[in-house]
């Protein structure tokens, strides 16, 4: 794979599905714009292929009306303001031209249809009057830098790749799509919540007379990183609190019995980090005070991926996506369920794939499924054998698709480590490149990765590993480096290295490091505590110090504290830029200028030091981009990074 392959990173979302109609939104970058295309495409659940449903070039979020009669999906125009912005749209489901039925300043959020099929729920940010493009009270429209100073009383006030939070929150609306085919798009929509917290999630009762969703606890009348559900009259009136949580709560869902269902996980004070979370059940409210809620998975053994949707009730069963040993995977967790571990939970798809979204109607189940050949396909999970229905990824498949191979290595205590390598075609000695993830609390999978292969098509082996602190191994695994960080997880990376340099076509005399986020820490870390083992280092978008994360990453009030603890020499014995000093081998320092979860000055501290060091320490600097450059970031600035990464690597190993 070349760095200009993005653009054959086809990749199906989210799933719509209603007898014969089965729907995705696909996305892939785009170069000549600059942007991500994408469309809705109907896929034939009977084998028979997949063509355009859409002809919007950045068309998502695809929802079917309960009767099938409508779709309504979001539409985002090109140029700038309210048309530019994602849109609810509604089109019949036997084809036919799209009606936009929103027109909020700053767009609208993913469509929930009520079960009478006319009324759809979603979530928007509503700007101050005079922000983000809209009029003040004289009837101005101020330019950004103009705006009035924001005044901030909280700590949660902004988020990475969103933006500040207070003076845009995020509140709920209904609107009537079936009235609002025949009519002009409403100028102005009235919200059911206030702007005092941000809400998400919504969904509805079976009655369809209330919409449930989540919030911050106490409606964040203080700073909290919990959350709860509450519900609201779909004809307005006051919140009600329905679950109060051990932690948090998201996507929550009323069960045919009427009892509630959701996402979360449970932690005391705001040690909220490395937490598996778990499906859970709870009483619809009898009274006024709010059920309490019974955990239906282990805590240990169970990590549900709520960005793959809500849970679905299918019988006496409820269906999940589980993140395990680096796959995802859909399981059934029995309704009447009690802290059930992995194991018993009945298995549906994702051995060695990733299910990243599912859908389900009646019998039918369709996911999309991630796998070490492909970003993602739609496949038929039910009538027999799965069935692969689409073949989005040929495209890279034809360009060369190294294969992922599965590694097995021991740390000095005796902890096992898994990860994998990809190697390059041809006998070797091929260089290597240790790739750590970011998170900590995440992972590497079993499915295709865009670095891994711009790498290794140009000739380094490239080793990936899910050390302690990793998502998908049990709680406790991701839990044991709190308060450690850079003590057994560096251990584990160092000896699936080393299990990877027993192969023969691997040079383990030419060796370098590199990875972003928590892997940009882990970079920095290993090059001043281990840099004998590497010719070079690439750390992107790094933790390098945790004294300033506090009161400059968004989400630095309680994350610094939870990993790294609160006392200020334990967050300087943690922070690799304490060891900067020791670090004597070429350094790049790689960040982006609005990285708001790990802010610029991190990156700025490292590369001052390493240069006053006399290191061969050179920086580059992203405009315009976040935290998720590497991911999301724009196409042609996803192109120069892999280029420079490649020249990096071309010239120091």
């Amino acid at each position: 794979m070349r760095p200009v392959d993005i653009e054959a990173l086809t990749v199906p979302g989210i799933l719509a599905l209603h007898g014969d109609l089965l729907l995705t939104a696909v996305s892939r970058p785009d170069l000549k714009t600059n942007s991500y295309r994408g469309a809705l495409r109907r896929v034939d659940p009977g084998g028979g292929g997949e063509r355009a449903w859409t002809h919007g070039t950045k068309d998502s979020a695809p929802a079917i009306s309960p009767d099938g009669r409508w779709v309504a999906f979001l539409r985002a125009g090109e140029g700038s303001g309210r048309a530019a912005k994602p849109q609810v749209h509604v089109m019949p489901a036997a084809g036919g031209d799209a009606k936009r039925i929103t027109g909020l300043p700053l767009g609208a959020g993913a469509p929930v249809w009520a079960p009478d099929s006319r009324r759809i729920a979603f979530v928007a940010r509503v700007p101050e009057p005079g922000r983000y493009g809209t009029e003040n009270a004289d009837g101005e429209t101020p330019e950004p830098g103009e705006e009035a100073p924001r005044h901030i009383t909280n700590l949660f006030y902004r988020v990475d790749d969103v933006g500040f939070l207070n003076d845009r929150p995020q509140r709920l609306f209904i609107v009537d799509a079936v009235a609002a085919l025949d009519e002009e798009p409403p100028a102005g929509l009235t919200p059911l919540t206030d702007d005092r917290a941000d809400v998400d999630h919504p969904s509805w009762t079976v009655d369809g007379e209330q919409v449930l969703f989540t919030g911050p606890r106490d409606w964040a009348a203080e700073d909290t990183v919990r959350t709860d559900v509450y519900a609201v009259p779909a004809g307005g009136g006051e919140p009600r609190l329905l679950v109060r949580t051990m932690g948090t709560a998201d996507r929550p869902v009323v069960a045919p019995d009427g009892s509630i269902l959701f996402y979360g996980n449970e932690f005391p004070g705001l040690e909220d980090v490395a937490r598996n979370t778990g499906l859970w059940r709870a009483p619809w409210p009898s009274g006024d005070e709010p059920s309490s809620p019974r955990r239906l998975t282990d805590v240990e053994t169970v990590d549900c991926d709520n960005a793959a949707g809500p849970p679905v009730v299918v019988g006496d069963e409820v269906l999940v996506v589980v993140s395990t040993r680096g796959a995802a995977e859909l399981r059934a967790v029995p309704l009447d369920a009690e802290l059930a571990e992995l194991k018993s939970l009945r298995h549906l798809a994702g051995e060695r794939t990733a299910v990243k979204s599912f859908a389900v109607d009646g019998e039918r189940i369709v996911a999309v499924i991630g796998t070490p050949e492909s970003s993602g396909d739609v496949v038929l999970l039910s009538d027999g054998e799965p069935r692969v229905l689409t073949d989005y990824s040929k495209a890279l498949r034809d360009n060369g698709i190294r294969p992922l191979e599965e590694l097995n290595a021991t740390a000095p205590d005796g902890y096992p480590v898994h990860g994998w390598v990809v190697r390059p075609e041809g006998d070797g000695p091929h260089p290597v490149v240790l790739m750590v993830h970011g998170g900590p609390f995440a992972a590497y999978e079993w499915k295709f990765f865009d670095e891994a292969q711009v790498l290794a098509a140009a000739g380094y082996a490239v080793v990936l590993g899910n050390p302690r602190g990793s998502a998908g191994y049990g709680e406790s695994h991701g839990r044991s480096i709190v308060h450690g960080l850079g003590t057994v997880d560096a251990d584990d990376l160092l000896a699936l290295l080393d299990e990877a340099l027993k192969l023969p076509d691997l040079d383990g005399d030419r060796v370098g490091v590199m990875g972003g986020s928590y892997g940009g820490f882990m970079t920095s870390w290993l090059a001043a505590h281990h840099g004998g083992r590497f010719r070079a280092a690439w750390s992107e978008r790094a933790v390098n110090a945790w004294d300033s994360f506090v009161g400059s990453s968004d989400i630095g009030w309680f994350f610094a504290g939870g990993y790294a603890g609160d006392d200020i020499e334990e967050q300087r014995k943690r922070s690799p830029l304490t060891y900067a000093g020791k670090i004597d081998i070429p350094f790049m320092v790689v960040h982006s200028e609005q990285d708001w979860r790990c802010p610029l000055e991190q990156a700025q501290r490292m590369y001052v030091a390493l240069r006053q060091n006399g290191v061969a320490a050179e920086f580059l600097l992203f405009p315009g981009e976040g935290h998720e450059l590497t991911r999301s970031g724009l196409p042609r600035h996803r192109v120069q990074r892999f280029d420079a990464v490649l020249e990096w690597w071309g010239r120091h190993l």
